[in-house]
């Protein structure tokens, strides 16, 4: 298995999923096409309630994340949000505005928070093309 559920965490366990099914997604683990695991078969793996599953596959179903495609299961999708390039920015902008404030709260000055997030990119693109 490819990621870790924390069931005392107090995230869901189905947000948990739909979290680590999109990283996979974003790190290249998971690519456009490939064949995601039945509810039963990941609920299993997972020691969890398949309804859990179903949320999370519903989920990253609206998401575009996933497609189901009948009895034939769920696949990683190849096609992703209907967010044009301006919509995305502006996530990614109120995202990032969230960190700073979180930076401040914790005592991380703008050097820190700089480094943090060049370190935290050269670790991305390192695990992603070993991935």
């Amino acid at each position: 298995m490819w990621f870790d559920i924390e069931p005392g965490s107090s995230i869901p366990i189905y947000l948990q999923l739909v979290n680590k099914i999109r990283e996979a997604v974003a790190r290249g683990i998971l690519e456009p096409g490939d064949r995601m695991p039945t509810v039963r078969a990941l609920a299993s793996q997972l020691t969890t309630n398949p309804n859990t599953v179903a949320k999370a596959y519903q989920r990253l179903e609206q998401e575009g994340v996933i497609i189901t495609l009948g009895s034939k299961g769920s696949f990683i999708s190849g096609n992703w949000p209907g967010h044009s390039d301006e919509q995305g920015r502006r996530v990614i902008a109120d995202l990032l505005d969230k960190l700073l404030v979180e930076a401040f709260h914790r005592g991380v000055n703008e050097e820190e928070f700089r480094e943090l997030v060049e370190e935290r990119l050269q670790n991305w693109e390192k695990e992603r093309g070993s991935g």
